[in-house]
């Protein structure tokens, strides 16, 4: 018989980020997250967000193997700034099996609605500045780094306890050899024109990483304040994000447009991870998971796109072009063959025409669900 229960020791808390290693230890397309990441995001005192929000995680059980998981979560900073009462479920995995999901739901939806919330929205691992989203199309590859990959049962599953479609969020691949190379030719026309109203492109400089962190974050929480489901991040999670990147950032994909020394947008690329966190085996650095970590980066052969911002003033100048072209262009001559831009609110056309005017292919579909509580 099924049961669920709280998360209330460090013990329970190692299932629960093991569960999806051996849900999906038969599927070749599953990345295991790195333990000791998962691990210090859900523990009050080692993430920024519970400085300000809360978090439950529950286990379901089938005897005494775990057949589910889910965590509620009441994020006071996103209530504050969307004037809205939402609370969110994510970290969700379960087996295929329609009691585990309702029940999974049921505690989760109890417990924000006892916070005071009248909607729950998810799948939203802490946050939208986290990874989030349903995977609903496009289960034939893995996922690339800081993105979410489920099975593809989840979607009945969760539509069948009432949940309701919020919106899509859409990933683009874009291939290196078969991209339109319009905006790379153009670049420095392009370049050019945006010198003479004094804006330039630069890389970020890693030697002034912390300043350089602290401009970022200002056109961050400008340029997306109006999208869909948007919270500013506080100075704290931006610090620990950017802490994490700095260890994989590449340069030559992290580009800033600055004009008078001020930062008026950026482009960030990662390295795909995946690649190598696909090969450690239920996300242990040790005792060998450190060294496919330190000396398979070099190898990598795609890129993510995980964010690009131009502040209000100073869209639809090309700043955005030059920023895309420059990253394609920085590709030539290095390993990388192309990557992935995601995510694209559903809704953004004017960004989801600029990437498929450079051959960006839809090929991943991933989905927000809400339901009143």
């Amino acid at each position: 018989m099924t049961r669920i229960a709280p998360v209330n020791s460090s013990k329970e808390l190692a299932k629960f980020i093991d569960f999806p290693h051996d849900l999906y230890q038969h599927d070749p397309n599953y990345v295991p997250e790195l333990f000791i990441a998962q691990k210090d995001m859900l523990t009050p005192g080692k993430h920024p967000f519970h400085e300000h929000s809360e978090v439950k995680l529950f286990l379901s059980y089938d005897g005494d193997k775990v057949n589910g998981r889910i965590a509620a979560i009441y994020n006071t900073n996103h209530n504050a700034f969307t004037n809205r009462n939402d609370g969110f479920f994510g970290f969700f995995d379960t087996v295929n099996d329609q009691k585990v999901v309702d029940g999974l739901l049921k505690e989760a939806t109890a417990w924000v609605k006892q916070k005071g919330a009248d909607t729950i929205v998810g799948p939203v691992n802490l946050s939208t500045n986290e990874t989030c989203g349903l995977l609903i199309e496009g289960y034939d590859r893995p996922p690339m780094a800081m993105m979410p990959y489920n099975a593809p049962y989840y979607l009945p599953l969760l539509e069948k306890t009432g949940l309701q479609k919020k919106t899509d969020l859409l990933a683009y691949e874009i291939n290196v050899a078969d991209s339109n190379d319009k905006s790379v030719r153009l670049i420095d026309a392009l370049e050019g024109r945006l010198q003479r109203s004094g804006i330039t492109i630069r890389q970020v400089n890693l030697k002034d990483f912390k300043n350089e962190v602290v401009k970022i974050r200002a056109v961050y929480n400008k340029a997306w304040d109006k999208n869909l489901g948007f919270v500013p991040t506080t100075e704290a999670e931006f610090d620990y994000l950017a802490k994490d990147l700095k260890m994989i950032l590449d340069p030559r994909y992290c580009l800033v447009a600055e004009k008078d020394n001020e930062l008026v947008g950026f482009i960030l690329g990662i390295p795909d991870i995946n690649q190598i966190l696909i090969k450690i085996k239920r996300g242990r650095l040790l005792p060998t998971g450190i060294f496919k970590l330190l000396f398979g980066k070099k190898n990598i052969t795609r890129i993510r796109v995980l964010t690009l911002g131009v502040i209000d003033g100073y869209r639809k100048m090309g700043i955005e072009a030059c920023l895309y072209g420059r990253i394609i262009k920085n590709t030539y001559g290095t390993k990388v063959t192309g990557g992935e831009c995601s995510w694209m609110l559903e809704d953004n056309y004017v960004m989801n025409h600029a990437i498929e005017q450079i051959n960006g292919k839809l090929y991943k579909r991933y989905r927000l669900f809400e339901k009143s509580i």
